[in-house]
């Protein structure tokens, strides 16, 4: 009877039981339950936050460079001939037209001696020859015309004497043509001599005087090169600088066309660079740039004084000269410097750090905002000109915005960001190397 499961007195303990032995099990289930339910808790990634501001910026290019004399002169002697003497030392400073050094001259002076005296002889027949020989020829000349002139005149007299006698009757025929030819025969020896005195005055005259000057510029030829060759003999300089190199000793044989002397004038230097076609075009005459120099704190300032307008048939690129002012002699010809050229100026530019750009993997550049929900988003930006760790940008962020400057490499969009304050002296940190139109708010 106890196990009759039909009997309802007895099914009603059964179920009690059941259920008091369920509940501990259904308790832990809903426990389980619960905590899978549970969400992680988000990880907050921790970045530097700059603000968006508006500054100067300068677009320079820069360039390795080789600095060169302002002036350079290899003096080198025409002759060929012993070094008689040095009156300079390398490092010493000489002025145009000082003489640095003296060849062996004795042969080249006594050339030059005896042509001089040659010349001089030159001079003295040239003024007997204007002053006495033809003078005689052209009295002589002028005489014979004198008389031809008296005998035609006597002659015309004597033929109209006759004539007036023939007409008179007095006179027979014959004697009056007699009268005729010897006045023929006197007129043309009278024309003879005003011809051959004419001749003399505009012929014989001219010749004679340029045969004579000839002579004598012949004569001052041979004298001014004897003197041009024993000039050759003085080494001086052509410009104002410094000795740099002084091969020979006094003795010495000096070569034709071999350097004796090198002067160079380091008052001041010229950088001189090769550069790319698109960045020259950006540079002008004149416009501000700098040298960095090896050992040198400060860099140099100077200007663009050339930009080739050819390019270099070997390497494509344009020839840059930047100049500057050395008045200490502390920028030495052939040392390899950093010039960094000014070609614009852009003011009130949207500017950031370099860092904050990042790039995406198309190529194209974006920034990470930081925003109100503080959550970082992706920005894609178009840049501009760099300087320095600040770059410009031309579309995609405004002034007033807040870009993450470090940390954002990585960062996924609406990552949750908390924003450490940048200390004015992180420099890398700091959007813009330009000059500021506001203040930084402190």
């Amino acid at each position: 009877m106890l196990n009759d499961t039909s009997n309802p007195v007895l099914k009603r303990p059964i179920r009690c039981a059941l259920s008091v032995s369920l509940a501990p099990l259904t308790l832990a289930l809903l426990m389980v339950s619960a905590c899978s339910r549970e969400k992680p808790e988000e990880p907050t990634v921790s970045v530097q936050v700059v603000p968006v501001k508006k500054a100067t910026i300068e677009q320079t290019v820069k360039s390795e460079a080789i600095l060169f004399p302002l002036a350079q002169s290899a003096i080198v002697p025409k002759i060929s001939a012993p070094v008689k003497a040095f009156y300079v030392k390398r490092g010493d400073k000489v002025h145009a037209g000082q003489l640095l050094a003296k060849l062996e001259n004795r042969d080249l002076a006594a050339a030059a001696q005896d042509n001089e005296g040659s010349y001089d002889q030159a001079q003295a027949a040239y003024a007997i020859a204007t002053a006495s020989t033809l003078p005689e020829e052209i009295q002589k000349a002028q005489g014979d015309t004198k008389a031809a002139k008296e005998a035609l005149e006597a002659e015309q007299k004597l033929y109209d004497s006759r004539q007036d006698l023939y007409k008179q009757g007095a006179l027979p025929r014959k004697d009056l043509d007699q009268a005729g030819v010897s006045l023929t025969q006197a007129r043309n020896q009278y024309e003879l001599a005003q011809h051959h005195l004419d001749a003399l005055m505009a012929v014989a005259k001219q010749q004679a005087l340029k045969a004579a000057a000839g002579q004598l510029e012949s004569a001052k030829g041979k004298y001014l090169g004897a003197q041009a060759q024993l000039s050759y003999s003085e080494i001086r300089s052509p410009i104002n600088g410094v000795v740099t190199d002084r091969p020979l000793y006094p003795g010495e044989m000096a070569a034709a066309g071999a350097p004796l002397v090198t002067v160079m004038d380091t008052s001041s230097v010229v950088a001189r660079a090769h550069i790319p076609q698109e960045q020259a075009a950006l540079l002008k005459v004149g416009d501000k740039a700098s040298i960095t120099v090896p050992g040198e704190e400060d860099p140099i300032e100077g200007k663009v004084t050339v930009v080739s307008p050819a390019l270099d048939p070997n390497s494509t690129t344009v020839e840059v000269w930047v100049q500057a002012m050395n008045p200490k002699g502390r920028l030495r010809p052939g040392t390899s410097v950093q010039i960094s050229m000014l070609s614009r100026t852009i003011p009130n530019s949207v500017v950031i750090p370099s860092a904050a750009v990042l790039t995406a993997p198309d190529g194209s550049n974006y920034v990470m905002l930081a925003g109100s929900d503080n959550r970082a988003h992706p920005k894609t930006v178009k840049t501009g000109v760099r300087q320095g760790d600040g770059v410009q940008i031309l579309d995609g962020v405004a002034e007033g915005d807040r870009v993450v400057a470090s940390g954002a490499y990585g960062l996924a969009d609406n990552t949750k960001i908390r924003a450490d304050a940048v200390q004015e002296s992180d420099k890398a940190d700091r959007p813009p190397t330009g000059k500021e139109t506001e203040k930084d708010p402190k």
